[in-house]
């Protein structure tokens, strides 16, 4: 008896070490078939918003539960005044018809003010900013962040850049519960938004980066100013054509 126990002893750890193993491929072939569930998900996802409006986004429901009435009318992208677009792409995104989606240049130049000693400015583009918005919610946090650059590389390959502006002037927050360029337009002006002027594309523009603490009625001097700056950049906006991607 004494000589056969110490092979029970091997076998028995053979089996633990195989069923370890089993339990690590099980998990191995688990999380690859989650890993293929959630990009072909998202690319369905996104599939489905090239061609249908969002119906609302996460950040709305946020709002909705906080108590906010949401407003949201879309309108297609040729019912939006284009001097809207081209407020948006000089306040936002001077670059947006240059660059796929995450604006390398940007980012680095950036950094390189941070370590120059200036204050950090955000580098996200207008193509990330659709991403959070329709896709993701407000905040920080590696998870978000490294879904968002999926799928602006997504939104990037799948998407035209007017339909990455369409929906991005559809689900922008204007405050007080109006998203989209319709709601802020009748809310802030009492128009329509394919009859913006270049001054209220400007002063909608100005307040996009926080639309809770800067107001467009009345824009107060600061709000007043940036806008002034944002006419200034349309000017060469249009000049030099970085709207072309999206303006016919």
């Amino acid at each position: 008896m004494a000589l056969t126990a110490p092979k029970r002893k091997r076998k028995t750890k053979r089996r633990k070490k195989k069923a370890a193993k089993g339990r690590v491929a099980r998990g191995l072939r688990l999380a690859g078939f989650a890993l293929i569930g959630l990009v072909l998900g998202s690319v369905l996802w996104a599939g489905l918003y090239r061609v249908a409006p969002p119906p609302g986004t996460l950040l709305m429901l946020q709002r909705k539960m906080s108590g906010d009435v949401i407003i949201h009318p879309w309108v297609p992208l040729d019912e939006i005044s284009p001097h809207l677009v081209t407020a948006v792409i000089a306040a936002e995104d001077t670059r947006f018809c240059i660059h796929n989606g995450i604006d390398l240049e940007a980012i680095d130049k950036a950094l390189l003010e941070k370590k120059n000693g200036k204050k950090l400015r955000g580098a996200s583009t207008i193509s990330q900013q659709t991403a959070k918005n329709a896709f993701f919610w407000n905040g920080g946090g590696w998870v978000r962040k490294g879904g968002e650059a999926w799928m602006t590389v997504l939104i990037e390959t799948v998407w035209p850049k007017r339909r990455i502006m369409e929906v991005y002037l559809n689900i922008a927050e204007w405050g007080d519960g109006h998203f989209g360029a319709e709601a802020a337009a009748q809310a802030r002006f009492g128009k329509s938004a394919r009859d913006l002027t270049r001054h209220e594309a400007a002063l909608l523009a100005s307040v996009l980066p926080n639309p809770h603490k800067w107001r467009v009625d009345p824009p107060g001097p600061y709000v007043r100013g940036r806008a002034a700056t944002i006419r200034a950049r349309m000017n060469n906006v249009r000049r030099d054509g970085l709207d072309h991607c999206v303006l016919r």
